[in-house]
């Protein structure tokens, strides 16, 4: 069982008799107004992909939800969605492409990944917390310019555009933070 106490950002929960992952969570602070935390949280029913916005109050129980982690391997995107294969029976699967609206900024074809399988159905994918894309745009360093730490655009292979350091040049390879979208530095890959 989970208490309010472990409710943080990725965590999956069961609510409402359906797995939930944490998008969000804030607690009150006990001095304001009564002696008891309020925690203000956002889930994301993992069947549905229906969001929700909770209060619970401190002490609250949440069931474990019964779900597998299997390895699974991103092979391509089209119409439908996103397709993987499981590592071990090679069986293939598909996600829609509403249900993985974050996850799809990091994925690249080949990439491994967790699928979470909820009643033998995959629900969601885990992505490890860092993933290495290369930059296919970005504007050009400007000799002279560093003197001062400064930021441009870049975007990833996936088509996701990060903050990176202006000494960064198109084609390299870069460690993104999968958690935040942040840029954690270069990669040699």
């Amino acid at each position: 069982m989970y208490s309010t106490s472990d409710l943080k950002k990725g965590l999956i929960i069961e609510f409402e008799d359906a797995p939930c992952l944490v998008e969000s969570h804030q607690s009150s602070d006990p001095r304001a107004r009564n002696a008891t935390v309020i925690h203000k949280v956002r889930l994301r029913n993992l069947k549905t992909n229906q969001k929700l916005d909770k209060s619970f109050r401190s002490g609250e129980l949440f069931k474990v939800p019964d779900f597998q982690k299997r390895k699974v391997q991103y092979l391509y995107q089209d119409s439908t969605g996103y397709h993987f294969m499981d590592a071990e029976s090679y069986d293939q699967f598909h996600l829609p492409a509403d249900q993985l609206e974050w996850e799809s900024k990091f994925l690249a074809e080949n990439m491994d990944v967790t699928a979470l399988v909820y009643r033998d159905e995959p629900i969601a994918l885990e992505l490890p917390p860092t993933v290495v894309l290369e930059i296919t745009e970005t504007i050009p360093a400007v000799k002279g310019n560093s003197a001062r730490a400064r930021n441009k655009p870049a975007t990833l292979t996936t088509g996701f555009v990060v903050q990176v350091p202006e000494h960064i040049a198109q084609g390299e390879s870069v460690s993104v933070d999968t958690r935040t979208g942040e840029f954690l530095g270069r990669s040699s890959k």
